[in-house]
């Protein structure tokens, strides 16, 4: 519809031309009606018409072909789209467009279908919230939902069962497709079948036209006297504002989630069902999605399916959810007469709809693409240019839009090469938004990092007003006859009006099943008072004594049993504490009402038969005891177990006392249960004056919704009622839950005079009412609100008077009450009868009351809220607010604080909490002088208000709902109305938000959860969230930090239905929430983060010198001991090369055995003495001579197991001159990833042989090495399995010790392929060292489980034996996988003093033999014979890992003082070894955030962000030490992180590779210091770390330095100016969810990626996002930008158990990891 359709619709209908065009942005849904509803209908819209008779003149006649089609064919349909004229009513929503108020004329069924489905909750958890009745949104959206019209012509019986329908979905009974197909076929008999369209979409159109009919009939109807009221207090402004709010939003686009198909909810192929191919139960779902379609292809009659796949393909989000807001300004509807009516429908939609208040804006996609175009006086409108076409919105925020894969082009022109890029990239550009706090200035000392203090801001309101005076209530009134307690008036009236009813119970049908009389009352109260006194004992001893607490455990629909319970226990002079039933799987606080029993010392349980039955029974029949519940006695109340005492026996009656009368249990915000103690005088006290302020009279009759345990259910349906002798009608919850309308049809049965209800209840009923023609209401003196408190009852209220004026409702009946479990009833507004002033509204401002002040706002629409008072205070109580925080200063008039009440009517203590009671029940309230107001003292009631005008009590929060961001108040409760007001039914199950804050990182951080739809797509959800996310923030000026959707029916509930805040939040907290979708904003709100530390221009080398000997540091250096000083028998010293000492020792001990390899079972493989090692390797050196033709100096790969072949073929080499370099085997079953890692070590090493087993030479060149690597490539391949037995001519002799012995290849953390020199020298002084080191002597065995292949693993495999002449027991740690005991039982069996292993080893024996310890000694399997076990590494030592491997096989005899780690390098395999002698290993706590700038600062054990180092071993024998600066060069103090450098006869001699390029790392090997000592040549380790002097002696008596490594300097992120390594954010991450097996971190364009391996269902994926990002928020004060939940196992690791980041960075930018959940952070 153009602008031009609008203007001229108005000036027909009587509205001028001009002022209408101002008002052009009209609800999207009224428009559809505006057009056709008229002809339906026969209303008319004139400038004052009400709908008269049928057949008036259709309005705009002249509009055009299309429309007159769609109004005969509603004609056409047999007259079922007529609606009787009657039935309608004024329904009293304004629209404040351009300022001028509407009227909408709506069918009353179509009203009550307008609400969301009901917010199902209780009002202590949950808000009303924005529901639609106030909502232009819902309003018209459910007239998208058949059942309204549909219902206006459907017999009884359908509709009754259609309602049955609706519920059981709403409840979770059925599934959406059942529902659907149920639904189908009791509408199929009454829908005439229009041809060749599918039956659901008749229903769907025929619907809307009716449903629509009404809307316009009294649009321009604006001066209803009767029922106007002043504009500014509409309670449904609220959702306009969200609206609003969201329309002058601009687009963000966002990232969306990427999610594996196994974890959706429901994927997004499946929710996009093409409109030609949608079956015929499809839900209103179907119109919602042909809408939707239609506004993505606007020139397209009939999208085919084709586009369909398109759309799919591209995972788009380029149309806005459900109310598809893409409109055409300039186009005409095209659809022919011949078009089916769905299309036409589709189409008319996708052509009138206006970006206004109930359309929100597509928030995600499309940000580019959408284009402004400005009228003048026209509402901008927003859409797609003409011809337009759908398929080249190619760019999604999915980023999977390329069709063929290919480059595409990020948003600021980067090319990436993958989805994951260019997510991130849509991220980065969505980051580059300035934050809208922002950050002040603060000052940074370089060691700490100040967290930023939020300032107060200058220029927020304060509050002006004059301090309060407390309000006194009417005093109480003397009444002659009042009894002196409540069980004298019980016994007054059992016998004087025995026949007199006092409580009727109802079942499920709502037929009345039960009255109690209070002659009945007063004797059963009487037995059981008897039974409990006399016929309960134990050993003789009676069971019960006066004053002690019985539990009352009864269900919520036998009132009688419990009101039977309650009495006698205050007969028998017992304290009653009523609970609610624990059901064992559901009931979310029943463990804490465990620990409420076991703190009131309860013993006996009192419940009815049924419910004891229903019980969950131990083996024994007995109830079992719940999990944090005493040891009960379980007693059954019912007739057959009581006894009836005896005449004489008559029960005390006393006057009321202080003593305790009951316990009513209350939970609080943090979950736990809590006792409050009502003493019998408060029971009085208040029971009088609940029948002052209500005007209750003898005889009456009530109707109680409300649960009648605890509250406002307990105190006028249980005990004021008795007091007045009232006839009270308990209406059951699950009654209510089956029929909502019940309790209205019992006010009309029994004529009842008060109704006690809450906003839900009110709020139900709307949505039930089918016209029941036949309902009154005028019997009501007083309906009395319970929730009054929650701001958004007035919203109930307002609705429920609009839809029941016409039923007899007055008005002034309606009467909010606030009430708290502590102070009972606060203030009730009173009864018309009683001449009190009228009611009072406010419309208050949001940002007014974040700082505690109220500010009546007349201007700002978008963020206030609306409240209505509570009334007056009760008779006899003094009521003041007071300042929430700190003393409780009395508050100004117009400032927000705790409302306190001094009574004699409130409750007295917390049972058993006297430091709580204190601060609670004993308030004294002070004015600004400290002088105390009054010397009685308050009891604080945790509800925030202000007395208003006329001494009006009103409420604007609780406590309880309280959240304090950055300073600034916010309310859950108004929260959740917001996100309810984006678009209440089509994505929130039931109105299930919850909203509560948690702590991270010193501040509160906003939480909301939602449970969604089942029929929500991921598309819905998604924007649905972006929405929610926009609508707070605009609002409320506070950034959301999570916004989590669960499936529906997922949350824990309370008692009644509600939800179980504190317990979603523990979920929260604990990841076991298990959402469906979740978005993060860490980015967005989190603004105290720390400044990022600028980096100080670099303090030259010498001043730093000269700075550390001012402070008194030394420089960091040290050395192990002087091998030249050393003296001792060794003979191999003589031999300066490996093959001379082999050759030696085979002439002098040929039969000692070298080497034992030993299989899986434990048993020898095979074993080497050396003058068979020699041997073998005679044979070697002959085969590579004459097979291979090798010539000296040439490049042999040993391609081979674990074993001795590996050995031998070794020195094979070296004894024809050629240069060994081993290479890892590739794996069998994985080739096409292990293969091609042995191809490039053999061609960068140059090899021009490879020396292999039979077995693997075959698969070298199998098919399936084909398929990895090029095969024809390969080099000379020698199988070594059968050799001849020949002797060399001669063993090769190098001619210098200089000379390359062997190349050692290794995979670096950082994925770099590294090979280095070894000489002949450096290999010797290795062995030498390491020799020295352990003390190794050809009579030690020492154990080794490590990979033969590089490093120090290969030295001890391959060198060191054959250097020390000890026997190496050598085990594969590849056999392990099959017996994971074979290493400690080898140690065991050999008796090994001395063995090594790797991180990968330990772990496998810790988690695998973790709980098998026992068995492990039965099999005899002792480890203290173990000096030292080192695990070999080239990383910070892992101090977890080594204690828990301590701490498990400590019961095996393994000494703590055993495990210790050792450190090597590439440029030095091993620097630190612990060895035999020497003192113990180390560890330290330093302060994590110092290490951060590089310095060392010690701190004590458990003080926070300690971080726990490890010594590295003891220095090596002729290894020199010392920590440089890596920028600078310039030698490091003591208290500096620096870089390792190592000086040392046994450092390699540099890189080798491809192309010789090794002077691009000759630095690495050959550097100096740039002051100082700037002779020696020292190499760079890579890795950061410094040294400690400790108070321990070595050998030599010198004070022992300590080497401590803190991580690679390759891998540490610099983030913030900080540098960070990567195991400390990991380490944090690891702890924050159970199932998190691995974690690994890296950055991406300055983004932090978080990857986690999860360890257990793929429905806890999402539950990790929200802990991890907030661990690493709070413990490193860094945001995460992505989180990547990955299967176990995806996390690459190298041999030595190491992790390989930088290939899973390469990984996941690929996008090869096959995630299970990528998350975005915002």
């Amino acid at each position: 519809m153009s602008s031009r359709d609008i203007s001229t619709s108005c000036s027909g209908s009587g509205g001028s031309h001009s002022s209408c065009r101002t008002r052009a942005p009209l609800v999207v849904n009224a428009l559809l009606c505006l057009r056709c509803c008229c002809s339906c209908n026969g209303g008319t819209v004139g400038q004052d018409a009400v709908p008269s008779a049928p057949g008036l003149v259709p309005f705009c006649a002249g509009s055009g072909g299309a429309r007159r089609e769609v109004d005969s064919r509603s004609r056409q349909g047999g007259g079922r789209g007529l609606r009787p004229v009657g039935t309608f009513f004024i329904f009293n929503i304004l629209f404040c467009l351009g300022g001028a108020a509407r009227e909408l004329a709506v069918h009353p069924r179509a009203v009550s279908e307008a609400q969301p489905a009901a917010p199902d909750s209780d009002s202590d958890s949950q808000s009303l919230g924005a529901m639609a009745e106030r909502s232009s949104t819902g309003l018209l959206m459910m007239m998208l939902e058949p059942t309204p019209a549909t219902a206006m012509t459907l017999p009884a019986e359908v509709r009754e069962k259609l309602a049955e329908l609706e519920l059981e979905l709403s409840e979770g009974d059925i599934t959406q497709k059942g529902y659907e197909k149920k639904r189908s076929k009791l509408l199929a008999p009454y829908i005439p079948q229009i041809q060749g369209v599918d039956p659901s979409l008749q229903i769907e159109n025929r619907i809307q036209t009716s449903s629509q009919a009404g809307l316009a009939s009294s649009k321009q109807n604006k001066s209803r006297p009767n029922n106007s009221r002043d504009e500014r207090f509409r309670s449904d402004l609220h959702t306009e504002a969200v609206q609003a709010a969201l329309a002058k939003y601009k687009e963000r686009k966002m990232p969306m989630p990427s999610k594996r198909r196994s974890v959706l909810v429901q994927s997004s192929v499946e929710a996009c069902t093409p409109p030609d191919t949608s079956s015929a139960s499809e839900d209103e779902g179907s119109l919602r999605r042909q809408g939707r379609l239609a506004a993505s292809a606007p020139h397209q009659a009939h999208p085919g399916v084709e586009h369909w796949f398109n759309r799919v393909i591209q995972g788009s989000s380029t149309s806005s959810s459900a109310s598809s807001t893409s409109s055409h300004p300039g186009g005409r509807p095209h659809a022919a007469a011949a078009a089916s009516a769905a299309a036409m429908l589709a189409d008319l939609m996708a052509h009138t709809q206006l970006d206004n208040q109930s359309a929100p804006p597509d928030v995600t996609g499309l940000s580019e693409r959408l284009v402004h175009m400005e009228r003048p006086q026209v509402a901008s409108v927003r859409g797609l240019p003409r011809g337009y076409n759908h398929t080249t919105l190619l760019e999604t925020a999915d980023g999977r839009g390329q069709k063929g894969g290919g480059v595409c082009r990020a948003a600021d022109g980067v090319p990436v090469n993958s989805r994951v890029s260019s997510k991130i990239q849509q991220l980065l550009n969505t980051l580059k938004r300035p934050k809208r706090p922002p950050l002040r200035e603060f000052f940074l000392d370089d060691f700490e990092e100040l967290l930023d203090v939020q300032q107060p801001d200058p220029n927020q309101p304060k509050p002006e007003g004059v301090q309060m005076r407390p309000l006194e209530g009417e005093p109480l009134g003397v009444v002659t006859n009042w009894p002196p307690s409540l069980l004298a008036a019980l016994q007054r009236w059992g016998t004087t009006q025995p026949k007199s009813p006092c409580l009727t119970a109802l079942d499920n049908a709502g037929k009345v099943i039960y009255t109690l009389t209070y002659g009945k009352l007063w004797t059963r109260s009487q037995k059981l008072a008897y039974t409990l006194l006399n016929k309960l004992s134990s050993r003789n001893e009676p069971l019960l004594r006066p004053g002690d607490r019985v539990a009352l455990v009864f269900p919520n629909n036998d009132p009688v049993m419990f009101m039977v319970a309650f009495y006698g226990c205050l007969l028998a002079e017992l304290v009653p504490v009523p609970i609610e039933v624990p059901l064992t799987r559901k009931d979310a606080g029943s463990q804490q009402i465990g620990f409420l029993l076991g703190s009131c010392g309860v013993t006996l349980a009192l419940t009815t038969d049924a419910c004891q039955k229903g019980l969950p029974k131990a083996q024994t029949g007995e109830v079992v005891t719940f999990k944090g519940w005493p040891r009960l006695l379980w007693f059954v109340t019912d007739g057959k177990h009581v006894v009836k005492p005896p005449k004489e026996w008559h029960p005390p009656l006393r006057d009321a006392t202080n003593e305790t009368a009951y316990i009513e249990y209350k939970t609080s915000k943090e979950g736990s249960t809590m006792g409050i103690t009502v003493s019998h005088e408060a029971m009085l006290a208040h029971c009088h004056a609940l029948t002052q302020a209500c005007g209750y009279t003898e005889g009456e009759t009530i109707t109680n919704v409300l649960d009648f345990k605890r509250d406002a259910g307990l105190w006028h349906g249980v005990l004021t009622s008795i007091m007045n002798r009232m006839h009270v009608i308990s209406i059951p919850y699950s009654l209510m839950k089956v029929n909502p309308l019940s309790w209205i049809q019992k006010v009309h049965t029994f004529k009842a005079r008060v109704a006690v209800v809450k906003s839900r209840d009110m709020h139900w009923s709307l949505l039930a009412q089918r016209d029941q023609r036949d309902i009154s209401l005028s019997s009501l003196r007083m309906l009395i609100v319970a929730d009054g408190a929650n701001p958004w009852s007035i919203s109930s209220c307002d609705a429920f008077l609009n839809v029941f004026q016409s039923r007899g409702l007055r008005p002034e009946v309606i009467c909010p009450s606030a009430s708290s479990a502590e102070a009972m009833t606060v203030a009730i507004r009173r009864p018309p009868e009683m001449g009190v002033p009228p009611p009072g509204k406010a419309v208050l401002s949001m940002s007014g009351l974040s700082h505690g002040v109220i500010r009546v706002d007349t201007e700002e629409k978008l963020s206030v809220l609306t409240v209505q008072d509570v009334g007056q205070v009760m008779p006899g109580a003094l009521v003041c607010v007071v300042r929430v925080e700190g003393t409780p200063y009395l508050c100004h008039t117009d400032e927000v604080g705790e409302i306190c009440v001094s009574s004699g009517s409130t409750g007295i203590s917390y049972f058993g909490l006297p430091g709580m009671t204190k601060n609670v029940f004993e308030t004294i309230p002070v004015t600004v002088l400290g002088a105390p107001i009054s010397d009685r003292p308050f009891t604080r009631t945790s509800l925030l208000g202000f007395i208003g005008p006329d001494n009006l009590v009103f409420v604007v929060g609780k406590l309880d709902g309280l959240m304090v961001v950055s300073g600034r108040r916010h309310n859950a409760d108004d929260v959740v109305a917001t996100a309810l007001a984006v678009e209440p039914m089509k994505f929130v199950y039931r109105g299930r938000i919850a909203v509560f804050s948690v702590s991270v990182l010193h501040d509160e951080r906003i939480v909301v959860v939602a449970e969604q739809r089942p029929d929500a797509s991921e598309e819905d959800s998604f924007q649905w969230m972006s929405r929610v996310l926009q609508a707070i923030d605009s609002i409320h000026q506070v950034g959301v930090y999570c916004l989590a959707l669960v499936p529906a029916n997922t949350l824990p509930k309370a008692p009644l239905g509600g939800i179980h805040i504190s317990e979603t939040k523990q979920r929260f907290l604990e990841g076991a929430l298990h959402p469906c979708n979740v978005l993060m904003c860490p980015h967005t709100c989190v603004t105290n983060l720390p400044k990022p530390r600028q980096k100080q221009p670099e303090v030259g080398p010498a001043s730093m010198i000269v700075g550390n000997l001012v402070a008194g540091k030394r420089i960091a250096q040290a050395c192990g001991r002087d091998v030249t000083q050393l003296e001792d028998n060794d003979q191999a010293r003589k031999f300066l090369y490996m093959q001379d000492v082999l050759q030696w020792r085979a002439q002098a001990t040929p039969d000692h055995t070298l080497f034992l390899l030993l299989n899986a079972k434990g048993t020898v493989a095979s074993s080497a003495s050396c003058l068979q090692l020699h041997k073998r390797a005679e044979r070697v050196a002959v085969a590579l001579m004459e097979k291979g033709r090798l010539n000296t100096g040439d490049h042999v790969a040993l391609v081979y197991p674990p074993g001795i072949d590996l050995i031998a073929t070794f020195y094979g080499c070296l004894y024809a001159g050629c240069v060994p370099v081993t290479v890892r085997p590739p794996h069998p079953q994985n080739l096409a990833t292990t293969l091609p890692t042995v191809k490039m070590i053999v061609e960068v090493s140059k090899s021009v042989c490879i020396l292999t087993t039979q077995a693997i030479m075959k698969l070298l060149k199998s098919k399936e090495a084909m398929a990895a690597v090029d095969v024809k490539t390969w080099p000379t391949v020698l199988d070594t399995d059968d050799l001849p037995r020949k002797k060399p001519p001669q063993i090769y002799k190098p001619p210098t010790p200089e000379m390359l012995a062997y190349l050692d290849f290794s995979v670096s953390t950082t994925g770099i392929l590294a090979g280095v020199k070894m000489s002949h020298a450096a290999t010797s002084a290795l062995c030498r060292s390491i020799k020295l080191q352990c003390e190794l002597y050809p009579s030690r065995q020492i154990a080794i489980c490590l990979d033969p292949y590089c490093g120090l693993g290969f030295a001890l495999w391959c060198l060191c034996s054959v250097y020390s002449g000890h026997q190496s027991i050598l085990v594969p740690p590849l056999e392990l996988e099959s017996n994971v005991s074979l290493w400690l039982g080898a140690v065991s069996h050999y008796k090994v003093r001395v063995t090594f292993c790797s991180y990968s080893v330990m772990e496998m024996c810790t988690k695998g033999l973790g709980s098998q310890t026992e068995a492990l000694r039965m099999r005899n399997i002792s480890l203290s014979c173990v000096r030292t076990c080192m695990v070999v590494a080239e990383e910070r030592p892992r101090i977890a890992l080594t204690q828990s491997f301590s701490k498990i096989f400590k019961d095996l005899g393994l000494s703590p003082r055993a495990v210790s780690t050792t450190f090597g390098c590439r440029v030095n395999v091993a620097i630190c070894l612990q060895g035999t002698a020497g003192p113990d290993p180390t560890t330290v706590y330093v302060d994590m955030r110092a290490l951060r700038h590089d310095r060392v600062r010690l701190v004590e054990r458990g003080s926070p962000h300690s971080l726990p180092l490890m010594e590295s071993g003891k220095i090596l024998p002729g290894v020199k030490v010392i920590i440089a600066n890596p920028e600078t060069k310039g030698p490091l103090g003591d208290s500096h992180l620096g870089e390792i450098w190592v000086s040392s006869p046994h450092n390699a001699t540099g890189y080798y590779t491809v192309y010789g390029e090794e002077a691009l790392h000759a630095d690495h090997f050959n550097t100096k210091l740039s002051f100082g000592d700037t002779q020696t040549v020292w190499a760079r380790t890579g890795y950061l770390g410094f040294l400690r002097r400790t108070e321990l002696t070595d050998a030599s008596g010198e004070r022992h330095d300590a080497l401590y490594v803190v991580g690679s300097l390759d891998e540490t992120l610099e983030l913030r100016g900080m540098r960070y390594h990567p195991i400390d954010i990991e380490t944090s991450v690891i702890r924050s969810h159970k199932s998190i097996a691995e974690c690994a971190v890296f950055t991406w364009t300055n983004l932090l990626v978080v990857v986690v391996e999860l360890e257990g269902s793929e429905q806890e994926a999402l539950d990790l996002v929200p802990l991890v990002t907030s661990v690493v928020l709070e413990e490193h004060y860094l945001i995460v930008g992505v989180v990547v939940v990955v299967d176990p196992g995806v996390i690459p690791i190298n041999s030595r158990g190491e992790k390989q980041r930088m290939h899973l960075r390469d990984g996941f930018l690929a996008d090869q990891l096959d995630p299970i959940y990528v998350a975005y952070n915002m």
